[in-house]
């Protein structure tokens, strides 16, 4: 048995949502999208990503070619825009089918697993962790780095023959709890806040979703926020 919780917040300092997330225990799908490219144009990059998803999940489609699709009717639609700026976002999406899960993303929303402690899935596409990786700088700098928000991957942004949707399966087993985050969460909230909030026994999914939110807005807030829990029973 699947239990799942989300919520998605605007945070404190923004006045749009650009945030999307989608959750369906019947389909088996999860995901969080965080949208990009000012006015209302990120609002409408992650809703038009989240309903390529949805659509051709259903349709029996692969995860990654799903996210492909999707970023095929972002072009699209910018396209048939008179304006210039491009629209883009991140994705981070789930599948559980028969306790195996594939995960596929592009971009810095997060997935982590919970199996008594916490660990990171997804590997961000940014570049504060191409830094990390070459050994520049350490995680810890890379929390306040100036440049931590730029993303080196989106869909709708990103050349789609340099779009690079990485993917990861693995097996679901009773207790384990799958997080699926936009980067309001983790720029507020540090992973052992996190780990000691799903280490909570006594809390629903949902309850502990809320928590989680709630520790983002008092970190500060500077984003919109959006988390998605799964626990296998």
């Amino acid at each position: 048995m699947i239990e799942f919780g989300h919520l998605s917040h605007v945070g404190l300092r923004r006045e749009l949502n650009e945030d999307t997330y989608y959750g369906d225990a019947e389909l088996g799908l999860w995901l969080v999208a965080d949208g990009m490219g000012g006015h209302e144009f990120g609002e409408v990059a992650s809703a038009l990503a989240r309903d390529a998803v949805v659509r051709e999940v259903r349709a029996g489609r692969p995860l990654a070619e799903a996210i492909r699709r999707a970023d095929e009717d972002i072009i699209r639609h910018s396209r048939q825009r008179s304006e210039s700026l491009p629209m883009g976002t991140t994705m981070v999406a789930l599948r559980v089918q028969d306790h195996r899960f594939e995960l596929a993303w592009v971009g810095d929303s997060r997935a982590y697993l919970w199996n008594g402690q916490l660990r990171q899935l997804s590997a961000d596409h940014s570049y504060v962790q191409e830094l990390i990786d070459q050994g520049a700088i350490t995680a810890e700098q890379a929390r306040v780095h100036p440049h931590r928000n730029v993303v080196t991957q989106a869909l709708g942004v990103t050349d789609p023959e340099s779009l690079k949707v990485e993917t990861l399966a693995g097996e679901l087993r009773p207790g384990q709890q799958l997080l699926l985050c936009s980067d309001g969460l983790t720029e507020e909230v540090d992973d052992a806040t996190i780990g000691a909030l799903l280490a909570r026994g006594d809390l629903s999914a949902q309850e502990c979703v809320d928590h989680l939110v709630s520790s983002a807005l008092d970190g500060g807030g500077s984003d919109n926020v959006t988390v998605v829990l799964l626990r296998r029973r």
